[in-house]
């Protein structure tokens, strides 16, 4: 399920350059006490992967940088955030708890929830088009020859993509409906132009994609990339997608 949220701010809309982590802060204070101290502490775990199971975009509206302060400010008052997830409660407690209150708040600003549409994207076949809201990130830790860790970032096309993609969803199938997923690997293709993006949370520089995909493979699979988000970190803001 997608949730389209619609805010306005009644002054000026400025975030830090980097915000996901607001913007993940308002989810968690924005459903049942219960359900995001189970999200946050623990979610769905598949060995010693766990999986919060809910991604979201970037926020969509025009801004314009502040390069002294690494701050955002946006151009007009009104703008959209989606959030996705394939867990009904999370979504009918999310979308309870902004139209109950009417508003919501990123970081000091704090903005009017004025409507919310739903979207169930239903995934018929083995193919579908998507486009990301957020950055798409995959990624391996790997070892140095003198035994220090460090991160590979990958993007589509690359040896390893479809792989890591499919590994990711093939757990969070199992670790959501607790069965074993589907075998075949998907394939990811190229639409257009994919972006690079990065992306500070808390401290950590993150690197991902955006861009049009053509995605292949099974059903469950692709389904549950839609609703629960495409790749690694979703609930830090990254890999939310929708079908186009």
């Amino acid at each position: 399920m997608h949730l389209n949220i619609y805010l306005e701010s009644v002054d000026e809309l400025n975030l830090p350059l980097h915000y996901n982590h607001l913007v993940q802060s308002a989810i968690y204070n924005s459903i049942d006490a219960e359900l995001a101290d189970f999200l946050h502490n623990e979610g769905y775990k598949h060995e010693k992967r766990t999986f919060k199971m809910f991604s979201f975009s970037r926020i969509n509206g025009r801004f314009k940088r502040d390069p002294n302060k690494e701050r955002i400010i946006f151009d007009e008052k009104k703008v959209c955030i989606v959030i996705s997830s394939p867990i009904e409660r999370f979504c009918e407690s999310l979308m309870h708890t902004l139209l109950t209150r009417g508003k919501i708040r990123l970081g000091e600003n704090e903005l009017e929830v004025t409507k919310i549409l739903v979207e169930n994207y239903e995934v018929k076949n083995d193919q579908i088009k998507i486009q990301t809201l957020s950055p798409v990130v995959l990624y391996s830790t790997l070892l140095r020859p003198d035994g220090r860790k460090y991160t590979c970032y990958y993007q589509p096309l690359e040896p390893d993509y479809n792989r890591l993609l499919t590994e990711n969803l093939q757990k969070k199938y199992t670790a959501f409906w607790g069965s074993e997923p589907p075998a075949a690997e998907l394939d990811a293709q190229t639409i257009g132009t994919q972006r690079m993006h990065l992306v500070k949370y808390k401290g950590t520089i993150i690197k991902g994609y955006f861009g049009k995909l053509l995605l292949s493979g099974p059903q469950p699979l692709l389904q549950i990339a839609v609703n629960a988000g495409l790749g690694s970190k979703n609930s830090q803001g990254f890999g939310c997608i929708k079908v186009i």
